[in-house]
């Protein structure tokens, strides 16, 4: 019997239960045990001139170490520009968002910092602040005046063509807001760093660390040989610790300079300040169909937010227009986006990256032409979605749909969350006017995971002398449950039980290759690159197995129930691992693979939630939400179950709490957790996860990813439930996220106009 698909308990949890998880902030090892702590002096100004850097004071303080500043950063390659490209690594002549670093304070206690990066003093010369991407886009004020202008990047249609929505019985435009929002992961930004023996060592809280190695190693100059970089284990990551920050290489490069260990560990509201934002589009929507429900043309005209300097901004718009059309069969799409410069943190991947944006957007576009048409949203979609027997199915943007099952998953949710019941109690509470109105949402989507240009991964696999293996896999985990899921394989592959089997990640010296996690990739690339590390060593045994029982290869079975090898048909007699692993001797019973692959997978699903809103405060409550979240066979449900709670729970965030906002002069306005609207437990009901898998042939396992499709599906359906249970008072739409004051001043508007 496989072990694949059955719910093991997460071998990691014992040790994270009783000893405790080891991040950056914990570790205690020699080298380290005199670190300087590193203390950066911010910018209180969004935009500003620096005409004067004074650090004389801070350098008079007990305790200082040293005191750096662009200056001193100025012969590392790079280190001169300024363009909005390269980020550096401190602040030099300008300043272009709250929160950008323009000093480094070394101190030997880690109390000493903040007193003595009060006393540099830092003359600012304020220019004016660009905020909002609808004033960036003007180029009154330019962040970098020698580009000509704040628009990084641009594509699509260059024209847009109304032939499309000239024969469309309806036509809808709107415009909406998909908001800027924190990753805020359990473990911000956090790093510590060597210089020893001619090589810079440097521990650092991350989703990949070769793409650390290579970032750092491009950044100081130094050889690759030069460099190692060791991930403990990484409380959260959410996209914001793919690659490394401006912050990190800078202690890099403050142990380079001083030959003393440094270490740092960002403050919360440093995390809110300076860690990557995500979302920030301003998205403009047309929609065109027939009043019996079938739609004939889409647009989508894109505003994105990039923030102070380019990270993965121009990154995240590409997927939007990729994704663009959604599960639905559409004639006609037409998408065009700008990125756009302004002065507020720099936005990045988060959790679905760009692909939640174009799912909020064709699902709110679907709403307001249901909405139009009197007819139920939920049947809008069936008459649109991409028919089964069309895959692989290729939309009119260039995506190329592995499988999908569109129809089936949507009326699997609505049967399981009982949608005729509640569309019934959703009238009688209209009928007596309750103040607690019923809302519900419902969104289907479809999501690209494990593609790109670094779409592979490499895994190890060795077995001992004593019958224990190892594996190293160039895949990062921060709380996914990698050391179960790659120790089910390998013993699903090779009969040798998990607790034999030791996982191993996240150092550039004991796996030379490797590419990390982000994209929803890491079980379908990483995971088959195992797999068939799996299936080679399995292949080497069989020779060791013949020549030891002298026996035909082709007569030999593995017993994957005992781990033993044996002669078919002649029963009693095996060999097992450890004595297959001595006699291979020192070439060693081991394979090293890499899994590539140039197709991505399209996980799918159907969302429904349910809200109550008071209609008399504004206060909407997410009461329940029931979700179909394909992403083929199922490895281990524990694992996908969590992947899924955690990412409904951050959808669901993002449409009714969470927002990073700025005031006119760009002051963040949220920059503590007093004031980011931060999710828990508290907030939200127990999600009703209702199973489907469909399968791919992109990879051997069958697999797609699944951890960011509860993101993707949750935040539409949330903030459909919203404006769903306010439409018979007038409201059409709410941004996100529908906090009180909003849905309130939409009730007041919609009775005002009627």
């Amino acid at each position: 019997m496989s072990i694949l698909g059955t719910r093991v308990v997460r071998t990691e949890d014992p040790r994270l239960l009783t000893r405790g998880a080891v991040y950056v902030e914990d570790l205690r090892l020699p080298g380290l045990r005199h670190a300087a702590y590193a203390t950066f002096v911010r910018s209180p100004m969004a935009h500003a001139r620096i005409t004067e850097i004074d650090v004389s004071a801070a350098l008079a303080e007990p305790g200082v170490v040293a005191v750096f500043t662009a200056k001193d950063l100025a012969d590392l390659p790079g280190g001169a520009k300024d363009v909005p490209e390269v980020e550096p690594l401190l602040a030099g002549e300008t300043v272009r968002f709250a929160g950008e670093p323009v000093a480094l304070v070394l101190t030997d206690e880690h109390y000493q910092g903040e007193d003595a990066a009060e006393l540099v003093s830092v003359d600012y010369d304020p220019l004016d602040a660009v905020i909002g991407v609808q004033q960036g886009v003007r180029d009154e004020t330019l962040l970098f005046p020698e580009s000509g202008t704040n628009v990084v990047a641009r594509g699509g249609a260059e024209e847009f063509d109304d032939k499309a929505f000239a024969d469309c019985e309806v036509v809808v435009e709107h415009t909406i807001v998909n908001q800027r929002v924190a990753a805020v992961p359990m473990e911000g930004r956090a790093v510590a760093a060597t210089w020893a023996d001619g090589r810079l060592t440097l521990w650092a809280s991350t989703q990949n660390v070769h793409g650390v190695k290579a970032a750092v190693t491009g950044r100081l100059g130094l050889d690759a040989e030069a460099v190692r970089v060791i991930a403990p284990d990484v409380g959260g990551g959410f996209g914001a610790k793919i690659g490394i920050d401006r912050e990190a290489i800078a202690v890099g490069w403050a142990a380079h300079r001083t030959g003393r260990a440094v270490r740092w560990v960002e403050t919360r509201n440093e995390n809110l300040l300076g860690m990557s934002h995500g979302r920030g589009q301003l998205q403009t929507l047309t929609i065109g169909g027939s009043r019996d429900g079938k739609v004939d043309a889409y647009r989508l005209e894109i505003l994105q937010d990039c923030g102070g300097y380019i990270r993965m901004a121009t990154l995240m718009p590409t997927l939007t227009m990729l994704m663009a059309s959604g599960v639905y069969d559409l004639p006609k799409v037409e998408v065009a986006y700008r990125t756009v410069l302004t002065n507020t943190t720099p936005i990045a991947a988060y959790r679905g990256a760009g692909r939640p944006e174009a799912t909020a957007a064709i699902e709110r576009a679907i709403d307001l032409f249901a909405a139009e048409i009197g007819m139920d949203a939920a049947e809008v979609r069936r008459r649109n979605f991409v028919a089964p027997d069309k895959f692989p199915y290729t939309t009119p943007t260039g995506a190329t749909y592995d499988t999908g099952e569109y129809a089936k998953a949507l009326d699997t949710v609505l049967d399981a969350a009982g949608y005729q019941e509640l569309r019934a109690e959703q009238q009688r509470r209209r009928e007596r006017g309750d103040p607690f109105q019923l809302g519900i949402g419902v969104s289907t989507y479809v999501e690209i995971t494990g593609g790109g240009p670094q779409a592979g991964e490499t895994a190890s696999l060795e077995v001992h002398t004593d019958g224990t293996v190892t594996v190293w896999t160039g895949s990062s985990p921060h709380g996914q449950g990698h050391a179960t899921a790659w120790a089910m394989l390998v013993q699903d592959e090779l009969g040798i039980p998990m607790d034999k089997i030791t996982v191993r990640h996240g150092d550039t010296d004991v796996l030379t290759e490797g590419v990390g996690t982000f994209g929803s990739r890491s079980l379908q690339l990483g995971g088959s690159a195992l797999h068939n590390a799996a299936v080679e060593v399995k292949e080497r045994a069989r020779e060791l197995a013949a020549e030891e029982m002298e026996a035909d290869p082709a007569d030999l079975v593995l017993d994957t129930e005992s781990g033993t090898w044996t002669v078919r048909g002649v029963p009693g007699q095996g060999v097992g691992w450890a004595q297959l692993a001595e006699r291979a001797g020192e070439s060693g019973l081991s394979a090293n693979t890499k899994f590539t692959t140039d197709q991505s997978t399209f996980p799918f699903g159907a969302h429904v939630a349910v809200v109550e809103v008071d209609v008399e405060t504004g206060r909407a409550r997410l009461v329940r939400h029931v979700t179909v979240d394909d992403a083929g066979p199922v490895l281990n449900p524990i694992l996908a179950e969590g992947q899924r709670h955690g990412g409904i729970a951050q959808g669901a965030a993002q449409a009714l709490y969470e927002e990073m906002a700025y005031d006119e002069y760009g002051n963040p306005i949220t920059a503590t957790l007093m004031d980011y609207s931060f999710v828990s437990a508290a907030e939200l009901p127990s999600f009703e996860l209702v199973s489907m898998e469909t399968p791919t042939t992109v990879n051997p396992l069958g697999v797609k990813g699944i951890g960011e499709a509860g993101t993707i599906g949750s935040t539409p359906a949330v903030q459909s439930a919203v404006v769903d249970a306010l439409a018979h008072l007038g409201v059409r739409h709410v941004d996100m996220p529908a906090t009180p004051e909003r849905v309130w001043t939409a009730i007041n508007e919609a009775r005002t106009a009627q």
